[in-house]
């Protein structure tokens, strides 16, 4: 009876005489179009509005290709990847959806937002029947999902056939290559680093030394679609980036799902590495090493300190430690307790001054309690990082956590709420006013008035716009901050200016190519070679492949008649 009481006690005023009447809560309903439930057996085909276009032979130099990407810098070097096998043999690659013949589409699998996002251009490209092609994480973690029936998919270990993929699609072929590479029966991390490439931005190159991981995140789906570590050669990653800085590149990027793990399956390990890429950086030039799980960095520490103190390694590391509370991150399965990061971090600021160590929280992980998340919130006051992403728990479907019965979504953005507003509570650059920095200049700000550089320690610094700036390291005095970036005045003349390369880079090249996102790609990037030669952007090539298709579309015509006469 007193349970009962206590029911009644909690809904007696949700009805009363000033509540308005059904009638009167479905009048303002009667313009609403009620919309039918989509039958489970529907695929995104079954929604095209407009017939695809099939195309019975292939001339290059005839098709456009529209290419977006969503994720880490390693599926950004996939697509830098495949746009340049797609330009090599002559198709067009375009900005405008709407013009393209083909949408190929690289997907990200971290986040249910981004998988979505996927999901609903996936369906906007077949209903306004263009033809579609899928790769990234997506497809290769879950190749059969209901909305991918039907669609062409290029794996990720797969990107070096993106052509042929392509190729069949606009033929009307259903096409799906998601099997592991091998060469002479071993697994390798991917296709081959001397691939043709067009750049997102023409003056950094993305390097992926190692493809997968070690780990098996009980939250994490990467590794359904990357699988274990494979590391790439350490002399195919040396060769890689001395061809890119004798292409004008001034910055390489290291990235992997794990940098950390690097060369643990091929016996070598990622100090080594990084000591032989430091040797062929060129003066004026910048490396960036990737993202690291603290397990695999700690053997390390002393070495990568000293690499990260060298004048050519920016001091910059990401190390995610995911929740400040050992029970969370035992559940997690991180293999490493909070101290263990708090090590990293302290040893990396002892020994390398100014270091900027960069992290991730999770906020609501199922088993998460209101103790754990505290401790979370203490570890990034301790520490307070200058960059620090913040990300709400999401359940990926196949994963250990998605089985877990969750926790109340109001109380998991209260926990986001509160770690976000820790994070604004100071300011990390403030303390830099008048500094006099050095800072190469590789980008263009979001807002388009503002060059972007980075000093040693990876913080960004706005320039003014002045003419021949990109690619150049300057020496700049620090005269603003905000919460993100610092704002700086060009101390040298031009005369000084050291140019990381032969090659200069104009605004319109950078505005044009991929600032922002993947699915911006011009001619004015350039196209990478390799060492067969498969020629530079607009070059003759083009016009062999397109006469030598032409040839043998009419040798075709020609043999069909007369077979059928």
């Amino acid at each position: 009876m007193s349970a009962c009481n206590e029911i009644i006690d909690d809904i007696e005023d949700l009805i009363s005489s000033q509540d308005i009447t059904p009638k009167e809560r479905y009048a303002n309903k009667k313009n609403v179009t009620v919309r039918s439930k989509r039958k489970p057996n529907d695929t995104p085909e079954s929604k095209c509005i407009t017939d695809k276009p099939i195309y019975e032979s292939i001339i290059p130099g005839t098709q456009k290709i529209y290419l977006k990407t969503w994720g880490c810098a390693h599926n950004n070097s996939d697509s830098e990847y495949m746009a340049g096998q797609l330009a090599a043999y002559g198709y067009n690659l375009t900005s405008d959806k709407s013009i393209a013949d083909l949408w190929l589409l690289n997907s990200c699998t971290v986040k249910n937002p981004s998988e979505d996002t996927f999901r609903n251009e996936i369906e906007n490209g077949l209903s306004v029947g263009k033809h579609v092609v899928v790769a990234g994480c997506v497809p290769s973690g879950a190749p059969k999902s209901e909305y991918l029936k039907g669609l062409s998919i290029v794996g990720v270990q797969q990107i070096d056939r993106v052509v042929e993929v392509v190729e069949e699609t606009l033929k009307g072929h259903n096409v799906r290559l998601l099997q592991q590479k091998k060469v002479n029966g071993k697994r390798v991390a991917g296709a081959a680093l001397s691939l043709p490439k067009i750049r997102k931005n023409p003056l950094i190159e993305i390097i992926a030394i190692n493809s997968g991981c070690l780990n098996q995140c009980t939250y994490c789906k990467t590794k359904h679609s990357r699988g274990d570590l494979v590391s790439y050669p350490p002399d195919e990653i040396v060769a890689r980036a001395k061809q890119a800085f004798e292409e004008g590149v001034c910055e390489i990027w290291l990235t992997s799902e794990d940098t950390g793990t690097y060369g643990r399956d091929i016996g070598t390990s990622l100090p080594e590495l990084l000591w032989k890429l430091v040797d062929v950086i060129p003066e004026g030039c910048m490396m960036r090493v990737g993202m690291t799980n603290p397990p695999y960095i700690l053997e390390h520490l002393e070495e990568i300190a000293k690499i990260l103190a060298t004048p050519r390694v920016y001091a910059f590391l990401h190390v995610p430690v995911q929740s400040g509370s050992d029970s969370v991150l035992g559940d997690m399965k991180r293999e490493y307790c909070c101290e263990d990061f708090n090590k990293v971090v302290d040893v990396l600021r002892e020994r390398v001054p100014g270091v900027t160590i960069a992290t991730d929280i999770i906020c609501g992980f199922p088993t998460e309690t209101e103790a754990d998340f505290d401790e979370s919130m203490r570890l990034c006051e301790k520490y307070k990082f200058p960059s620090l992403f913040i990300n709400q728990f999401f359940p990926r479907p196949g994963t250990p956590a998605a089985r877990l019965p969750r926790i109340p979504a109001n109380l998991v953005k209260t926990r986001t709420k509160r770690l976000t507003d820790l994070f604004y509570s100071y300011e990390p650059y403030n303390h830099k006013i008048n500094e006099y920095q050095q800072v190469l200049v590789t980008e263009i700000s979001h807002d388009k008035k503002h060059f972007v550089g980075h000093n040693k320690y990876y913080e960004q610094v706005l320039l003014p716009m002045k003419d021949n700036l990109l690619g150049k390291s300057v020496k700049v005095k620090i005269v603003s901050a905000t919460k993100f970036s610092m704002m700086g005045d060009i101390i040298d003349d031009e005369a000084e200016w050291l140019a990381c390369s032969s090659k200069s880079v104009t605004m319109d090249q950078l505005s044009n190519g991929l600032s922002t996102n993947c699915s911006d790609y011009s001619e004015t990037n350039g196209l990478v070679t390799n060492d067969h030669g498969l020629a530079d952007k607009g070059g003759n090539v083009y016009f062999y492949y397109a006469l030598i298709a032409v040839l043998l579309a009419v040798i075709y015509r020609f043999t069909w008649k007369l077979l059928s006469d």
